[in-house]
C-alpha cells in the first residue's frame, strides 16, 4: 500500500506518494531519485484506486528532506509508519510529484476523509493536516474574515489578500494550527536552488502565506468577473486584487496609496496576523475607595502570555525585546479602541498614556457593551480571574454526596444521599444574603479577593432554589459521574461550582474517571491456574464495577486472557456466596467448544451446561435442568431462536463473549439479547461484554454494546448519531470525541499488548489450541469416509494398507479445512465462509488482530488451500493478502519477505505452505502464527513458528493451533500433550506411525466422538 504526502513549493502545491519496493542503499556522495516514490504519471491511476478523484497537475521534480539511515557511504531513507532511530539524518532526496494550483489543491484536499489514521492509513498526516486548514479557509471566506492589503516586493507593490483573526475563535485556531504544522512543510525544496541554503520560515508566516494563497486564489476570479471602476489609484489597486500583477505606480503614487489603505484598514488591523499588537488589561483595585484601572500595553505572537505595560514603552531607550515601533503600536491600537469607547479619549490626552481608570459601573459596562466589540475587532483584553468565562466564580450550587449503603445494587440509576448548598466564589450564601445580593446597583461584587460578576438570571435562580428546596431533583451515580467529569456541570438553572463526594463513592468516581484502580483480585483458590498482575486487576474491575451493577465491557487485546478473567470473577462470586443464580454465557458457535475446555480446565468447580443441538432443554424443562447451574454456555444464533425460554430464566448476569456479534442493533441476535438483559421481571444483576475489538473506534458498534451494558447511557441510536457519530466521523471534532469518551471510560477497560505495565507480565511465546466444531455437512462426510476407508483397510496389508490410510488421513484433514477441498478442482462458493466453522474462527480472530495493527502468519500443508483461502481472506477482510507456496518463483518469494519485513504499509496477513514456508524465512514482524491444519510434529510445527519466534522479534508471539473437536484432530492433539517428552520419538516421522496402529486402534483414533457436539444448522 501506498502512502501520500502533499506540501507546498511557493504558490503550488506538491502531490507525491511513497510505497515500499526492494532497493539498495544509495551513494550518499550524491542527490539520488527516493527509491520508494511512485512516479508523478502513476498518481493518478493510485488517487483513482482509493475514489479520490483525478488529479490535474504537471509532474516535476522537488527536493525533499526526510530522515535517512546513513550507513558508511550509502543512504536510504525511512518510510512513514516506520521507527525513527535515534541519530537519524535529515536527507535530500529527489522526488517526482505532481505540482497542482492552489484552487485545484483547495478542491482536491476538500475532498479527502477526515477519519482517523486508521481507517485511512494511505492518507499521509501532512495531508489530513492541509486537509483541515483548507476547510478552515473556506470558513473565513464563508464568514468574511478577509481583507485586502498592499505587500512590498523585489517586484514592487502587490495587492494581496490576507486572513483577518478578529475573533477569539480563529485566533486560537491560527495559534494551534501554527504549532501542528508538519514539519516536513519545512522541507520542500525546488531542484534548481539545491545549492542554495533554503529560507527556513516561521510556521506562523508559512501557514498566513498558504491562507493568503487560497482567499487569493478563491477571490481574484470572483473580483475580475466584475466592473472595475476608473483608472486611479483604487482601480489600479482593484486591477491588482484581480489579477495579481505588481502595481506600476511612481513612489509618490505608491506612498499615497500605501498610507490611505493602512489608515483604511486601522479598525481591523489588530485582527491581522502580526508579531506585536496592543492588548488591554482590566485590573481591580486594591482599596476600596480605588478605582479600577484598563491598563495599555503591548503582546508578542510568539509569547502571548507576557503583557509589555505601556509604562516600559515609553522608556528611553526601549528594554531588551520590544520592537522600535512600540509607541507607535500602542497608540494606534489605542487609537481603534477609541472607536468604540471614545471615554479613553480622557487617557490619551497625556503624553504617556499608560491606563485609563473606570468605576465598578464603568467596568461593568465595558463588560457587557464594550469588550465583546472590542474583541471582534482583534483587541484582547485580559480580564480578572473571577470575570473570565463561567467557571468557579459563578453563582451556583454545591453538592456533598455519598451512598445510601457500602453495597449498591442499582447501577447508574442508584439514588445518591446528598446536601446542596447556594455558593459564590466558593462562600456559601443564606437566604438573606441572595436578596442583598439582588439590591445591588452593579452585579460586579468581591469575595474573597476576586471580583465577580452575578448574574441577574443567577439571582433568580437562586431565589427559586430557596422557594423549592424541599422538592429538589434526585441525583444518581450517573449524574455524579457526569458533574465531576464536567459533562454536565448544571443541576437545574444553577451551575454546580463544587462536587464533593465521600466514603465508597468517592472511590468510585475515581476509578470511574481514570484516577485509581480498584483493588486487584487474586485467584481464587479452587482456580485451576495462575493469574498474571494485570488479569488480577482485571477481576478485580469487573468485581468493582459488579458492586455498582454497572455493565463492564473488558475489551483486552487478544491473547491477554479475558476467558481466565471472567472464570476467576465468576469463582470470586461463588466463594462469597454470592452466585446464586446461573449465568448466561452467549457466545459464536465456533467458540462454544473452547469455552466448555477452558471452563473445565480453569473453573471445574463451577457447574456447568451447554444449551446446545437439537436434544436441548426447551420451556420449562430449562428452568429445571438449569436449577443447580452455575454457568450456561450458548451461541447468540440460538438466544434468538430459543428467546422465549431463556428470558424466563432468572438470570444472576448474562456475558457476551465476542461482543461485536451485537453491533448490528436490527439483527435478531440483537434484539434477543437486549430483550433478556432488559426483562422487567427477570433483570439480571450484572451484565459483560468481551471483545478484543477496539470498540472506541466504531461508533456504531460501540453504541449497541453500551446499549446493552447500561441502556440509556448514550441516549437514542438517532440523539447519538448527531451528538456523537456526525461530529466525530464527518468534521474531525475532539471535543465530541473527548466527550464521548468521557461517557464510556467508566465501562470499558481496554490493556494493549504494547502497554508497559502489560508486556512485564506477559510471556516471549503463548501457544493456545484453539478448538473448532464441525458444520453438519463436514460431520456426515467425516464418518462416511471414515467408515469406507476401514472397510477397505481392514481388507489390506503391507505397503497398500499403508497408503490407504495416509491417504485417509490427508482427506479427513482436508475435510476439517474445508469441505470443498475433498473436490478435484475446489473453489469459492456464496456459502464458502458458513461451511468449514474452522474457517469462520480463522476469519473473526484475523480481523481482530488486523483492527489492533498486529501482523499475523497463517501455515497450512495444502498449497491449494492456501491459494483459496488467500482469496477468501481478500474478499472478506477487503484487504490484501501474501500466499507463498512451493510454486512461488524465488523473486517474487524474496519481494514478498522483504516486503512483509520492511513496509510498513504491507499486507498484515502472510500465508505460508508448511513446506514451503517451515524454514529459512525471517518474518519477525509478524506477532501471530495461526497453524491452520496440524502437521502432529512439534518439531516441524515449532520450526514453522519460529519464523516469528526468533532473533529480531521484539513483542510478545501468540501461537494459535485449530483443532477440529471430537475428530482425530483432538485425539492426535491430547496424544502429543499427554506425552510431549516422547513426542518427538513418537510422531519424529510425520504420521507414519500412524500407520502402525490395528484397525481396531485406528477406528478408536479416527472415529468421530458424538459425545463432541455438531454445530447444527440454521432453521
Amino acid at each position: 500500500m501506498a502512502v501520500l504526502h502533499g506540501g507546498w513549493l511557493g504558490d503550488r502545491f506538491c502531490v507525491w506518494a511513497e510505497a515500499w519496493q526492494a532497493g539498495e542503499p544509495q551513494s550518499a556522495a550524491e542527490i539520488a531519485i527516493h527509491p520508494y516514490a511512485i512516479a508523478a504519471t502513476d498518481l493518478n491511476d493510485w488517487c483513482q484506486k482509493y475514489r479520490l478523484g483525478s488529479l490535474t497537475g504537471t509532474p516535476t521534480e522537488v527536493l525533499l528532506s526526510i530522515p535517512s539511515d546513513l550507513k558508511k557511504e550509502a543512504v536510504l531513507p525511512f518510510l512513514s509508519g516506520q521507527e525513527i532511530p535515534d541519530g537519524a539524518l535529515l536527507w535530500s532526496w529527489q522526488i517526482p510529484v505532481l505540482s497542482l494550483e492552489a484552487a485545484i489543491a483547495g478542491q482536491w484536499l476538500a475532498t479527502l476523509p477526515l477519519g482517523s489514521a486508521e481507517d485511512h492509513p494511505w492518507l499521509g498526516p501532512d495531508l489530513r493536516f492541509w486537509s483541515h486548514i483548507y476547510r478552515w479557509a473556506q470558513s473565513l471566506l464563508a464568514r468574511g474574515r478577509f481583507y485586502p492589503a498592499l505587500e512590498s516586493s523585489d517586484r514592487g507593490l502587490t495587492a494581496v489578500w490576507l486572513p483577518l483573526f478578529n475573533q477569539a475563535g480563529d485566533r486560537q485556531r491560527f495559534d494551534r494550527y501554527s504549532q501542528q504544522l508538519p514539519f516536513s512543510q519545512f522541507c520542500y525544496q525546488a531542484i534548481e536552488t539545491a545549492a542554495a541554503c533554503p529560507w527556513q520560515p516561521q510556521p506562523q508566516d508559512l501557514l498566513l502565506r498558504v491562507l493568503q494563497t487560497w482567499l487569493t486564489a478563491r477571490l481574484q476570479p470572483a473580483i475580475a468577473a466584475g466592473t472595475l471602476v476608473s483608472a486611479d489609484l483604487l482601480a489600479a489597486w482593484q486591477q491588482s486584487l484581480a489579477n495579481g500583477k505588481p502595481l506600476k505606480l511612481e513612489d509618490s503614487e505608491a506612498s499615497r496609496l500605501q498610507t490611505a489603505i493602512d489608515r483604511w484598514l486601522l479598525p481591523v488591523q489588530n485582527g491581522a496576523a502580526q508579531a506585536w499588537r496592543m492588548v488591554l488589561r482590566l485590573v481591580p483595585p486594591t482599596e476600596q475607595e480605588q478605582p479600577w484601572q484598563l491598563e495599555f500595553g503591548l503582546q508578542a505572537a510568539t509569547d502571548p502570555d507576557r503583557f509589555w505595560p505601556a509604562s516600559l514603552l515609553w522608556q528611553d531607550p526601549l528594554p531588551p525585546g520590544l520592537p522600535d515601533q512600540s509607541q507607535e503600536l500602542l497608540l494606534r491600537g489605542l487609537g481603534q479602541a477609541c472607536r468604540l469607547y471614545p471615554q479613553l479619549q480622557t487617557s490619551l490626552a497625556t503624553a504617556c498614556p499608560e491606563f485609563h481608570p473606570l468605576t465598578t459601573a464603568e467596568v461593568y459596562q465595558l463588560l457587557k457593551q464594550v469588550i465583546p466589540q472590542w474583541q471582534e475587532q482583534g483587541i484582547e483584553v485580559q480580564l480578572p480571574p473571577g470575570l473570565r468565562g463561567q467557571g468557579r466564580h459563578r453563582l451556583g450550587v454545591e453538592v456533598s454526596a455519598t451512598l445510601p449503603s457500602d453495597r449498591p445494587s442499582v447501577g447508574l440509576e442508584a439514588l445518591l444521599q446528598f446536601r446542596w448548598e447556594l455558593s459564590l466564589g466558593g462562600q456559601r450564601l443564606t437566604k438573606a444574603e441572595v436578596e442583598r445580593l439582588a439590591a445591588l446597583e452593579t452585579p460586579l461584587v468581591e469575595i474573597n479577593g476576586d471580583w465577580i460578576e452575578v448574574r441577574p438570571q443567577d439571582i433568580e435562580s437562586a431565589r427559586e432554589f430557596f422557594r423549592k428546596r424541599k422538592d429538589q431533583p434526585n441525583l444518581t451515580l450517573a449524574d455524579a459521574i457526569a458533574i465531576a467529569s464536567g459533562e454536565s456541570p448544571n443541576v437545574g438553572r444553577l451551575p454546580v461550582v463544587n462536587f464533593e463526594a465521600a466514603g465508597l463513592l468517592e472511590e468510585a468516581l475515581a476509578v470511574f474517571q481514570g484516577q485509581r484502580s480498584p483493588a486487584a483480585l487474586p485467584a481464587p483458590p479452587t482456580f485451576q491456574g495462575e493469574l498474571r498482575p494485570y488479569q488480577e486487576r482485571g477481576v478485580g474491575w469487573l468485581s468493582f464495577l459488579q458492586r455498582f451493577g454497572i455493565g463492564a465491557c473488558l475489551a483486552d487485546d487478544m491473547g491477554l486472557g479475558k476467558t481466565i478473567q471472567l472464570l476467576a470473577f465468576l469463582l470470586h462470586l461463588k466463594h462469597s456466596n454470592e452466585l446464586t443464580r446461573p449465568v448466561l454465557l452467549v457466545c459464536p458457535t465456533s467458540v462454544l467448544g473452547n469455552w466448555e475446555r477452558e471452563v473445565q480446565k480453569f473453573a471445574p468447580e463451577l457447574r456447568w451446561k451447554l444449551h446446545y443441538g437439537p436434544d436441548r432443554a426447551q420451556g420449562k424443562a430449562l428452568a429445571t435442568a438449569l436449577k443447580d447451574c452455575d454457568l450456561v454456555l450458548t451461541s447468540y444464533s440460538l438466544v434468538a431462536r430459543d428467546q422465549k425460554a431463556i428470558a424466563a430464566i432468572d438470570w444472576q448476569g448474562i456475558v457476551l463473549d465476542e461482543a461485536q456479534n451485537i453491533k448490528n442493533d436490527q439483527a435478531k441476535q440483537t434484539q434477543a439479547v437486549r430483550a433478556i438483559a432488559q426483562s422487567p421481571t427477570q433483570k439480571p444483576r450484572f451484565r459483560i461484554a468481551l471483545t478484543g475489538t477496539p470498540v472506541e473506534n466504531r461508533l456504531s458498534e460501540l453504541w449497541s454494546i453500551v446499549e446493552f451494558l447500561q441502556p440509556g447511557h448514550l441516549g437514542t441510536k438517532p440523539f447519538f448519531q448527531k451528538r456523537f457519530v456526525t461530529p466525530i466521523e464527518r468534521f474531525g471534532d475532539a471535543d465530541s470525541l473527548t466527550a464521548l469518551r468521557q461517557r464510556v471510560q467508566p465501562l470499558i477497560l481496554r490493556r494493549l499488548k504494547t502497554d508497559r505495565s502489560i508486556i512485564a507480565d506477559l510471556p516471549e511465546k503463548q501457544e493456545m489450541t484453539v478448538f473448532c466444531p464441525l458444520v453438519q455437512e463436514q460431520a456426515d462426510r467425516y464418518q462416511v469416509l471414515v467408515n469406507e476407508a476401514l472397510a477397505n483397510i481392514e481388507a489390506s496389508e503391507g505397503i497398500q494398507r499403508r497408503g490407504q490410510i495416509l491417504a485417509l488421513l490427508t482427506r479427513l484433514k482436508q475435510l476439517c479445512n474445508h469441505p470443498s477441498l475433498l473436490l478435484e478442482k475446489p473453489k469459492l462458493d456464496p456459502n464458502f465462509g458458513d461451511r468449514s466453522a474452522k474457517l469462520q474462527r480463522l476469519l473473526e480472530m484475523l480481523a481482530e488482530l488486523t483492527d489492533a495493527g498486529d501482523r499475523a502468519l497463517v501455515f497450512t500443508q495444502f498449497a491449494g488451500w492456501g491459494s483459496l483461502l488467500q482469496q477468501f481472506l481478500q474478499e472478506q477482510l477487503g484487504r490484501e493478502v501474501l500466499f507463498l507456496s512451493g510454486s512461488t518463483k524465488k523473486g517474487d518469494r524474496q519481494q514478498m519477505v522483504d516486503r512483509f519485513q520492511n513496509d510498513p504499509q504491507a499486507p498484515a496477513i502472510f500465508i505460508l505452505s508448511l513446506k514451503a514456508g517451515g524454514v529459512g524465512l525471517n518474518l519477525t514482524k509478524a506477532n501471530h502464527v495461526f497453524h491452520y491444519d496440524r502437521w502432529w510434529n512439534p518439531a516441524v510445527e515449532n520450526q514453522a513458528t519460529d519464523r516469528a519466534f526468533r532473533i529480531g522479534q521484539r513483542r510478545n508471539v501468540q501461537v494459535h493451533k485449530f483443532v477440529c473437536a471430537g475428530t482425530l484432530e483432538e485425539k492426535i492433539d491430547q496424544m502429543i500433550a499427554s506425552k510431549q517428552a516422547l513426542a518427538q520419538q513418537i510422531v519424529g516421522s510425520g504420521e507414519d506411525w500412524l500407520t502402525e496402529l490395528d484397525t481396531n486402534q485406528l477406528r478408536q483414533l479416527l472415529i468421530l466422538d458424538r459425545s463432541a457436539w455438531v454445530e447444527e444448522e440454521e432453521p
